[in-house]
């Protein structure tokens, strides 16, 4: 089965990439393109820290805050936070509020959330986290669907649009990242399973057992 991979670029072109390398078959085809959004300037020096939830908040960082020690979730968004300019990067083990419990356990009283238009807020007691928008993920057209396919979902807004615009869904298998991305879904799918954690490489994993038509086990395992 092909792989599709609906992230936006370049975390696409880079799961594609690793897809192909344990000898999976993907087709990029993003179902949103991440724009650049201008906000007023920040000051840095009034805050303790930088909170990044995704690598394209590290891409799209204003200057003048990489000074300042960073708080990121996952390595892929600790890399790009390096290739950034950040110097003081550590690296959240799972998600935006473990990465708050860190900076409250390192004494950050005021922390700058760099974030995309859709986020989730975080919060941690005791760390004042203001927010600013960098980015937007702006929807652009899927490529047509032809025959059997497993579908990476990274988020549930990309749950909700894919499930718009796919056609026929009893050929697709959807290999989520969370349950909500899943459950944004819907119902109707081939098999519809969830990574098990709220990784990449995790969810490729579920992909390839998928695509090498190991729907039993996503069941038994992972499905919901």
């Amino acid at each position: 089965m092909r792989l599709l991979i609906l992230r936006p670029e370049p975390g696409a072109s880079q799961t594609a990439e690793r897809a192909r390398a344990i000898g999976l078959d993907p087709v990029v085809a993003p179902l949103f393109a991440i724009v650049a959004v201008a906000g007023p300037p920040v000051a840095a020096g009034s805050f303790d820290a930088v909170l990044l939830t995704s690598a394209n908040a590290a891409r799209h960082a204003p200057a003048g805050l990489t000074a300042l020690p960073c708080f990121a979730v996952g390595e892929s968004t600790a890399a790009a936070a390096r290739a950034a300019g950040f110097a003081d990067v550590r690296t959240g083990p799972c998600d935006g509020a473990a990465a708050a419990a860190m900076m409250a356990a390192a004494g950050v009283g005021t922390a700058l959330h760099l974030c995309g238009r859709d986020h989730l807020p975080v919060e941690a007691a005791g760390v004042a986290i203001a927010r600013h928008i960098v980015y937007a993920a702006e929807p652009i057209p899927l490529q047509p669907i032809d025959g059997p396919a497993v579908a990476m979902i990274h988020s549930a807004r990309a749950g909700a649009l894919f499930a718009k615009l796919a056609g026929e869904r009893v050929a697709i298998a959807i290999a989520a990242i969370s349950p909500a991305a899943a459950a944004a879904t819907g119902e109707g799918w081939a098999v519809k399973a969830v990574a098990s954690a709220p990784r990449d490489q995790a969810l490729l994993e579920l992909a390839a057992k998928l695509c090498n038509h190991d729907i039993d086990l996503a069941r038994d395992g992972n499905g919901l």
